[in-house]
């Protein structure tokens, strides 16, 4: 069975020089002593200590990631732009910007066949029907599998009712949604001294939060119950939605405004949606996480992840990524008696969800 990594960035070229002839966030620029710096968010162009933060090869050059996928015994990746994707482009110029990135990833696909797939990105800042037309586009593209879309949707949020053609055409194309959040949460929530501790509230608790709260809103604005069919891949092995659910279904039953409003009656439950339209990735990094993410959406709804180029070895001596090791050493462990669910997890329910064999 091929190990399938779906959880896998890439900036490409053609964006890479997008990004490089720009001075406003996002964009990238060249410190003399520290070589090339990415600015995705505006509070890394203001940073007193570190500006922006480092970007190599391994960003934007396949062979690297090929050479990563080598070192790590990765048959197969489904690659994804990186955030924050094309959302901050002007309207009249998101949908043609969009066609040449997807078409760029699909170059870079092209040249290692049966290897790279993709998940296409859309041009969320255009008029709606410029974005339908892309989704429409993606499937003529052999390697697309699906669109990679942040928490924003068109700037408020996935349960604005105005995404409900691009839901539409989503589910009418059966194109899977593979959702990344990018914005985390206010910095002033982790207090005063937030900044001595480097990324790691950001990453560790305001990513999967920011999801979280994203996939709520859809639930709470009945997105499934108006597109039954249309399908999600949740990055981070779903955020912290595993160990909420319960208590988010609790909240709902227990909502005096939402049951005046007769939302009750007609709703889909949180745990059926999980059940049927939600997939998530096994970025958890720990057996905990890992049992979490199989109790609420099964362990043929789970797809293996590195995160790569995110996450990088510390010493830049080692050749193994700990965050590898970690995520598969947790499928491993879980999986302990019941090898082939663990072989499945890793790369046979890519195959089959994904349609990778095609």
């Amino acid at each position: 069975m091929p190990v399938v990594d779906i959880h896998t960035h890439v900036y490409p070229p053609l964006f890479t020089s997008i990004l490089r002839s720009r001075n406003a966030v996002p964009y990238i620029f060249n410190d003399p002593t520290a070589g090339d710096r990415l600015v995705i968010l505006p509070a890394e162009d203001t940073a007193s200590t570190s500006r922006g933060r480092p970007i190599g090869p391994e960003y934007y050059d396949i062979k690297q990631k090929i050479a990563f996928m080598d070192t790590h015994g990765i048959d197969i990746s489904v690659i994804s732009m990186a955030n924050p994707w094309l959302d901050w482009l002007l309207p009249s110029e998101a949908a043609e910007t969009a066609r040449k990135v997807n078409d760029d990833v699909e170059r870079m696909c092209n040249e290692y066949p049966g290897r790279l797939f993709a998940f296409g990105t859309l041009p969320l800042s255009a008029p709606v029907e410029e974005v339908v037309a892309e989704i429409k586009r993606l499937p003529s593209l052999k390697h697309m599998r699906g669109l990679i879309m942040g928490t924003s949707g068109l700037g408020q949020g996935l349960d604005d009712p105005a995404l409900d053609p691009i839901y539409q055409a989503l589910e009418e194309t059966q194109q899977l949604i593979f959702l990344h959040p990018h914005y985390g949460l206010p910095t002033s929530l982790y207090g005063p001294r937030a900044s001595e501790y480097g990324h790691v509230l950001p990453l560790a608790l305001g990513f999967p939060l920011e999801t979280t709260i994203a996939v709520t809103r859809m639930l709470l604005s009945g997105v499934w119950d108006r597109f039954q069919k249309l399908n999600i891949l949740i990055a981070h092995s779903g955020g912290t939605l595993p160990f909420l659910a319960g208590r988010i279904e609790s909240c709902i039953e227990h909502d005096a405004h939402l049951k005046a409003d007769g939302v009750l009656e007609k709703r889909r439950k949180v745990w059926d949606i999980l059940k049927k339209n939600v997939y998530l990735d096994a970025v958890i990094y720990a057996e905990p996480g890992l049992k979490a993410a199989v109790d609420v959406s099964g362990a043929e709804r789970l797809l293996f992840g590195t995160d790569h180029p995110f996450f990088p070895p510390l010493d830049e001596n080692d050749t193994e990524w700990l965050s590898v090791k970690l995520n598969s050493e947790a499928i491993t462990s879980v999986f302990s008696g019941d090898k082939e669910a663990a072989q499945a997890i890793k790369g046979g329910n890519a195959m089959k969800i994904l349609n990778l064999g095609g």
